[in-house]
């Protein structure tokens, strides 16, 4: 009986629970709110390639602390302060975007427990018709058409460069955007969650050697937002009539209407859906690679 009790006394007496106060449960949710958005502002920009790039720094760092590469230690610990500054200066614009979200944000509609259906799935079928009928119609006439439909990294920059619409998506009004002489119909239109988020917008043009030198302006533009986002950006030739498709820094052209649904599909998945998809399970015959 004794040494139970000199048990309790010496290891269990210490393990006390502490004392819980109203702040700290607030610097708990403060604290909880913050990570929360961080990481869906990480999820939605160009940062989530970026945290990427650093776990694998992070792992190059302790295979050379444990095998004590002092060399590689050095070069770790002098780039350190100059790599915390490039981030923010190549970062800029996304951290702009995310002050001026916050700034803007209705908290109670940001908890994660609202709308989860709507989650599941970025775009419905009926806005996936849409989207192929309005495309498929301006390749009959040949009416050039950019269309950028995101998936988890959000196009903020480039959509501000743009007019804001905000509207539904219909095959009538992708269409009547694109129309000769009207005043969106030069520039990109970007989709996001079943809308039409902005048109007019300006794309970064690709520099990418391989690229046919057949293809004009808008092509490369297609192509250059594809290599910094993971979008699947639509391309009507005004030439042609062609279909084309980009996305990770790739062009798939003379792409046909069940091709278009079965990748607008795919985009439609939320993130723990994308990792089960493989995207691109081998071409159609009427499909060609830009860069073979």
């Amino acid at each position: 009986m004794n040494t139970i009790i000199s048990f309790f006394r010496d290891y269990v007496a210490w393990l006390t629970i502490p004392e819980f106060t109203i702040t700290d449960a607030l610097e708990i949710l403060i604290i909880a709110f913050a990570f929360y958005h961080i990481i869906l502002w990480i999820k939605d920009t160009r940062a989530w390639v970026l945290l990427k790039g650093m776990i694998i720094l992070g792992i190059i760092f302790l295979v050379a602390l444990v095998l004590e590469m002092n060399v590689v230690l050095w070069v770790f610990q002098n780039a350190m302060v100059v790599g915390i500054v490039a981030m923010i200066v190549i970062f800029q614009p996304e951290l702009r975007n995310a002050l001026e979200q916050l700034g803007r944000k209705n908290i109670l509609s940001s908890l994660p427990f609202e709308n989860q259906k709507s989650r599941n799935e970025r775009y419905t079928e009926e806005s996936i018709k849409g989207i192929i009928k309005a495309v498929y119609d301006m390749a009959k006439v040949k009416t050039g058409a950019l269309i950028v439909v995101e998936r988890n990294i959000q196009c903020r920059e480039h959509e501000r460069t743009g007019i804001p619409v905000d509207a539904e998506i219909s095959s009538q009004l992708l269409v009547n955007i694109f129309e000769h002489n009207t005043p969106l119909h030069d520039g990109a239109v970007i989709i996001r969650d079943n809308r039409i988020v902005a048109a007019t917008c300006y794309l970064p043009l690709s520099n990418n050697l391989l690229v046919s030198k057949e293809l004009g302006t808008r092509h490369r533009a297609g192509l250059g937002i594809s290599e910094i986002s993971d979008s699947l950006t639509i391309i009507v030739s005004e030439e042609t009539g062609y279909v084309s498709l980009a996305r990770d820094g790739k062009l798939y052209r003379k792409i046909d209407a069940d091709t278009l649904q079965i990748r607008l599909q795919e985009a439609s998945k939320r993130s723990s859906d994308d990792k089960k998809l493989k995207w691109w399970k081998g071409r159609k015959k009427n499909e060609k690679k830009v860069d073979e």
